[in-house]
């Protein structure tokens, strides 16, 4: 069967991937490596991901504020203890000036800074425990070094949102962490369409310096997960290297209880993989630019003003109706070209439905459309029709059976592909080392695998950490809702089990 991208997913998922982001005009390389362009289309896709998370934000209480994108590095190293786990992605910034010397553009050697700028800052604004909670939000964009980047996935520039909140208790501080998770999760699910596993990050795979850590975890169409969104306890850690205190009722001095939170364009990616398909992207309504796009098929005929008035009628009613509690967002295409050319490069941006209005649906009242998730009947393009004043008033319905569909299809995928059945690191290894066997670039749909966890610690958990390495294999969390033990046994220690733990490769 003949598809709209030179690559399948089957054949080489990775250069899938790329082809999808380029074809369906997200995102290119910019000459920087590591750092990418997001184009108008990708980046009206992060635009709707982060007004509806940022009203979500708004909603539990947060603030938008912004801190500096450098701090000095002596702020850093107040958090010696924890900097070690990420000092390797951290970019320094040595001089201010650049000037020609022999001919080539070079740093001023009369420039030098005094103290190298990385980071961020956050502690004068706790005094007194009226001053808590403090919920705070900022948009921003971070520099973070990357050995292998990825358009959306990993870049050394990304565009995210990052949440820091100060607490008087513990049990605040907790509440609010468990509290964005399921911000995150909730909007994963119901916004992306991309169902995920909420849960506990292991000792060994937590943020640096934090007491707690959750992530969602999602799985992408080639068996990976993808961590989609964490959320961090932080206990006093934070608090007492920036000395972030504040004055009790009690009239004492006590260090402020701190979470952080985060997602990023990584989510762009994320919905990528989770429903692109051959012929490329498919978008969640509720993140689609434009959810409709009506194409005049015009013939250089006096019909033809008709079709165009006929169009511009049609997006107007759908503009005002509702969809997801908001109005929809319709387009007619004028751009000169053909209209099949149109139709398959609004099919590779993964629109939600396409409608070809021509001569003749203006004669008989109707309205031909195909909907992007269900784009083939065979090899054939998979089109239907319904009477101008039905389509408007079903649209909403059908964005909404587009994306509970997307979501069921992603929900089953994830369902089928993670073994329960893997007892010992045997058997794991013997399930994914079979995976590379057979793969020969494309996705392997090994899928995670659930395993019995002992919590290992010291040198049990640097064994395991090994083992897992040996495979490329990462804990991804310990689901927040688990299934009753009976009597398992750790895959890796054979120890008692203490809870039930995801496995798999990652991105």
């Amino acid at each position: 069967m003949q598809h709209a991208l030179p690559v399948t997913r089957a054949g080489d998922f990775a250069a899938w991937y790329q082809a999808v982001v380029d074809q369906a005009d997200l995102a290119e390389e910019s000459g920087v490596r590591g750092c990418m362009i997001i184009r108008p289309w990708g980046y009206g896709v992060w635009q709707r991901m982060q007004e509806i998370l940022d009203r979500r934000f708004r909603e539990t209480g947060h603030e938008n504020c912004y801190f500096p994108l450098f701090i000095p590095l002596s702020y850093i190293a107040r958090e010696a203890e924890h900097v070690e786990g990420f000092a390797k992605e951290m970019a320094v910034v040595t001089h201010h000036r650049l000037k020609m010397i022999d001919g080539v553009l070079k740093p001023d050697p009369d420039a030098k800074l005094e103290e190298p700028l990385i980071g961020a800052a956050f502690h004068r604004w706790v005094r007194s425990h009226r001053d808590l909670p403090l919920l705070l939000n900022q948009w921003a964009n971070v520099v973070r070094w990357e050995m292998r980047p990825r358009l959306f996935l990993r870049t050394s520039e990304f565009l995210w949102q990052e949440g820091h909140t100060a607490h008087a208790t513990a049990q605040e501080a907790r509440e609010e962490t468990a509290r964005m998770l399921e911000v995150y999760r909730a909007f994963a699910e119901d916004v992306l369409a991309m169902p995920v596993v909420a849960g506990e990050k292991p000792a060994h795979e937590r943020f640096p310096g934090a007491d707690n850590t959750y992530s969602i975890e999602a799985m992408m169409q080639d068996g990976k997960a993808l961590q989609a969104g964490t959320a961090h306890y932080l206990g006093t850690n934070f608090a007492e290297a920036q000395s972030i205190r504040y004055q009790t009722e009690a009239g004492d001095l006590a260090f402020a209880h701190t979470t952080s939170w985060g997602v990023s364009t990584r989510l762009v990616g994320g919905v990528v993989m989770t429903h692109g398909d051959d012929d490329g992207l498919r978008l969640p309504p509720i993140v689609a630019p434009r959810q409709i796009v009506l194409i005049p098929m015009l013939r250089d005929k006096p019909e033809d003003a008709g079709v165009l008035e006929f169009c511009d009628a049609l997006a107007a009613e759908l503009n005002c109706a509702l969809a997801f509690g908001e109005p929809v967002r319709a387009l007619v295409d004028r751009k000169s070209g053909r209209a099949i050319d149109k139709r398959w490069a609004w099919i590779k941006r993964g629109v939600p439905v396409i409608c070809d209005i021509g001569a003749r649906d203006v004669a008989s009242g109707n309205v031909t459309y195909i909907r992007r998730d269900q784009l083939r009947n065979g090899e054939k393009i998979h089109s239907q029709s319904m009477l101008r004043q039905h389509f408007v008033e079903q649209i909403s319905a059908l964005l909404g059976s587009i994306h509970t569909a997307l979501h069921e299809s992603a929900k089953q995928r994830l369902a089928a592909n993670i073994r329960t059945d893997l007892e010992t690191f045997e058997a794991l290894a013997a399930y994914f080392k079979s995976a590379d066997d057979e793969n020969s670039g494309g996705a392997d749909f090994r899928g995670w695998a659930q395993v019995a966890w002992a919590r290992p610690a010291g040198a049990a958990l640097a064994q395991v950490e090994q083992q897992l390495k040996s495979l490329k294999l990462t804990v991804r969390n310990a689901p927040l809702v688990q299934e009753p033990l009976r009597d398992q046994r750790c895959a890796f220690s054979g120890e008692p089990a203490r809870e039930f733990v995801l496995v798999g490769r990652s991105y």
